[in-house]
């Protein structure tokens, strides 16, 4: 009986400590001499104990301000650059030229391993030997592997089916572990593989690559209307 009751006062005091977290303040000589269990070592101090706390809970906030720093000058880098990118695609006078700057941007900027394209336009003839351009209609059934993602315009990440990869690289499909897609719904198809099976995974952001897209979907627009 002795026992229960001991448990019962126990939850009893920790219940009224709860409701008054500032009881502490007025005995702080009790403060200094309570006791608190460590997981490891000996027990300490309630002020050494809560300083303990502080320190970890400081190392972890510095920890996240540092990843939240890092993640936002990746960001304005990445902003940079699609900037740059949509300023090179505009000053282009033929489409030609367009698709060179996307695909010259995405392997130099963008530091893609193998980057494709596969417009629903003829090629232009002077880009007729191009290994990273391919045309074909856009009811070709070569491509009914992208029909749901040409339909929604959402990017993909991560590592593709084998039939797409073989559509995208053609010989060079074995060598890419992860490729970014993007479908441009009447324009085509635009892939940046990584030989890294990392690089590339679903659930990353894809916020850039659908402002990559949007300037070069714009940027060929232009052409159409001036035939």
């Amino acid at each position: 009986m002795s026992q229960v009751t001991e448990k019962l006062g126990a939850h009893e005091v920790a219940a009224w400590l709860r409701r008054h977290p500032t009881f502490l303040k007025q005995f702080p000589d009790l403060a200094a001499t309570l006791v608190v269990p460590r997981e490891e070592g000996p027990t300490a101090s309630l002020a050494s104990y809560q300083l303990d706390v502080l320190r970890d809970k400081n190392r972890e906030l510095s920890r996240r301000l540092g990843e939240l720093s890092a993640n936002a000058l990746e960001n304005e880098r990445l902003a940079v650059r699609v900037h740059q990118l949509t300023l090179a695609l505009l000053r282009q006078d033929s489409v030609a030229g367009t698709l060179s700057a996307m695909a010259a941007s995405l392997e130099e900027d963008f530091h893609g391993d193998l980057v494709r394209l596969v417009i629903f336009q003829p090629v232009p003839e002077s880009l007729a030997q191009a290994p990273w351009l391919q045309s074909m209609p856009s009811d070709s059934p070569h491509l009914a592997p992208f029909r749901d993602c040409l339909a929604d315009g959402e990017p993909l990440c991560g590592r593709l089916q084998p039939q797409k990869n073989a559509l995208l690289y053609a010989s060079q499909a074995d060598e890419v572990g992860s490729s970014a897609l993007l479908p441009l719904p009447g324009v085509g198809l635009v892939a940046v593989g990584s030989r890294d099976g990392n690089r590339f995974y679903p659930g990353m952001g894809t916020l850039f690559l659908r402002m990559m897209g949007e300037a070069l979907a714009v940027a060929l627009k232009r052409f159409d209307a001036a035939d």
